[in-house]
């Protein structure tokens, strides 16, 4: 038997298994987590030309003047105020935003938001108004006066509850257990849970309410992209064209008798001359410390108030977010909100000692605005508020574009709503999107972050504020009704307790947290002292547990 020397030949290797590319590759492109908005035209220190930021600060203040229109004409007719108090409320709420505002743009967020009254408190002043509601008094312009102090008094003195969040770094803590997975859902409703001011509202004239609509999608959306020329000048200030031209039509429509034979409610929503605001308003009028009286106090208002006053900074820190979204920013550190929710605080404080009817948050509609005009800049914010305190003191003026009928507002917060509820969306790529315990949170807190507000609202008598809550307490009512009639605290308390409760620390990555957390913190991101620094060299006068 002969050996054979030569070795066999290796078998050869079986074939590499055939890799399957993942789905999205094979069918298109995979676009990779952006932290910045990459299609805005001017970021939160980047400038338009100084004629552009005058039209675009006007802008802003014609688009916050709708929720104080809408407040004050649900609130004033109700205390026994006639056209010329309603006049006067509404130039100090004015005069209150625009203070507001400069502070926060300044000192506060730093961010581009406008600061107006929030709808938030309407549960507990109609329940001061509904108290005084059997009184005696002289006339009903005293019971009006009335009524004003008490809604001081608990302003001032509910105040507190966010200076005492805000400044003792209570709320910037808190704040530090969000995470993207959160923050979706809590955004969306920022913008979702407003629902109720803008086709409802639009509806009750829709021959002014829809074709403004219909022409703001069209004009903003369509015609920009007929002509490279036209783009950045319809895309920045359709708006205004819009509002000119709807505004123009309803005053046609009023001149030619179409609405002489309509109901009441239909002449006030769609009649341009049905508000008197021209004919009562003064032509100056500086508001003034205590301009309605000494401030009435009552233990059984403040509470209501308390619970507004926490859903106000709830509120507020949700269109922060948004907001640092639409202006290139990043994410607001713990400490920036902390100082911000303070000095919300010290704004509300001053709203009481002036006269607003009602306390301030962050508006979510002119945040809206940013991402419609792809113009988040601070200096424009800060510019509007020289119109907010030229027309809150030239009465005539303000009263002029006061006269806006509510539908043309309604038809822009269709669309500016819907973007704030957008932004919520696109912290979402953040986090894992195939989680299943992700969609389960984000899930729940979104849909009962808008089911449980709509039943109390739905149960909450219009006239006298009481809701679903009867525990026979009057001040405990008011501040739970408040509380969970409010879209974003509802979404928020389900979102933080499921995220922190559901395996928080094995799930961490998948909640985005490692993305999140930098910038939390004041040295995590070198740039958040790009973006949330004081101005000038205040940093040497401010305790570093703000800065």
């Amino acid at each position: 038997m002969v050996e054979n020397d030569h070795p066999q030949p290796p078998a050869p290797a079986p074939p590499p298994p055939a890799v399957q590319p993942p789905l999205g590759v094979a069918r298109g492109p995979a676009y990779p987590p952006a932290e910045q908005l990459l299609q805005l035209n001017y970021c939160i220190h980047s400038n338009p030309s100084w004629a552009q930021t005058a039209i675009l600060g006007f802008q802003h203040y014609i688009v916050m003047l709708g929720s104080i229109v809408m407040i004050t004409s649900i609130l004033v007719p109700r205390m026994g105020g006639d056209p010329g108090d309603k006049a006067r409320v509404i130039q100090a709420v004015l005069f209150m935003s625009g203070l507001n505002t400069l502070l926060q743009a300044l000192f506060g967020t730093r961010l581009p938001t406008v600061m107006g009254p929030s709808f938030a408190y309407i549960l507990a002043i109609l329940s001061i108004i509904n108290d005084f509601r059997d009184e005696d008094f002289s006339s009903e312009h005293e019971r009006f006066l009335h009524t004003m102090r008490a809604i001081q008094g608990s302003l001032i003195i509910s105040s507190f509850i966010n200076m005492l969040l805000g400044f003792s770094q209570a709320w910037g803590e808190f704040t530090k257990l969000l995470s993207p997975l959160i923050v979706v859902p809590y955004v969306c409703v920022v913008g979702l849970g407003l629902f109720g001011r803008g086709f409802p509202q639009l509806a009750t004239c829709v021959e002014i309410g829809l074709p403004m609509l219909v022409f703001l999608v069209v004009l903003q959306q369509y015609m920009k992209r007929l002509h490279p020329a036209a783009h950045p000048i319809l895309e920045r200030f359709a708006l205004l064209v819009c509002i000119a031209l709807i505004w123009a039509f309803a005053a046609i429509l009023t001149a030619a008798g179409a609405y002489n034979n309509v109901g009441d409610a239909t002449k006030r929503s769609c009649r341009t001359d049905r508000s008197y605001l021209m004919s009562s308003a003064p032509w100056i009028k500086i508001p003034y410390p205590f301009q309605w009286g000494t401030p009435i106090f009552r233990a059984s208002h403040v509470f209501g108030m308390m619970g507004a006053a926490l859903v106000t900074t709830v509120e507020s820190t949700g269109t922060f977010i948004a907001a640092s979204r639409f202006a290139g920013a990043t994410p607001p550190p713990a400490h920036v909100l902390s100082r911000s929710i303070g000095l919300q605080g010290v704004g509300q404080l001053l709203d009481g000692i002036f006269g607003s009817i009602a306390g301030t948050n962050a508006s979510v509609e002119n945040v809206g605005l940013l991402a419609l005009t792809h113009v988040g800049s601070r200096r424009v914010v800060q510019i509007s508020t020289i119109f907010m305190f030229f027309f809150s003191i030239f009465g005539k003026f303000g009263a002029f574009f006061a006269s806006i009928p509510l539908p043309i507002f309604a038809a822009i917060y269709c669309v500016l709503y819907g973007l704030v509820a957008a932004v919520g969306v696109t912290f979402i790529q953040f986090t894992n999107n195939n989680s299943m315990r992700n969609i389960y949170i984000m899930g729940l807190s979104l849909f009962l972050g808008i089911s449980i507000p709509q039943y109390f609202v739905a149960n909450t008598n219009g006239n006298t504020g009481h809701g679903p809550v009867h525990s026979g307490g009057g001040w405990f009512d008011d501040a739970l009704n408040t509380i969970f009639a409010s879209a974003p605290m509802v979404a928020l308390i389900v979102g933080m307790i499921l995220d922190n409760t559901l395996d928080p620390h094995h799930a961490r990555d998948e909640r985005g947290v490692p993305w999140w957390d930098p910038f939390q913190h004041k040295k995590g991101d070198s740039r958040n002292e790009e973006f949330y620094s004081f101005p000038l060299r205040i940093n040497e006068y401010v305790p570093t547990r703000f800065l």
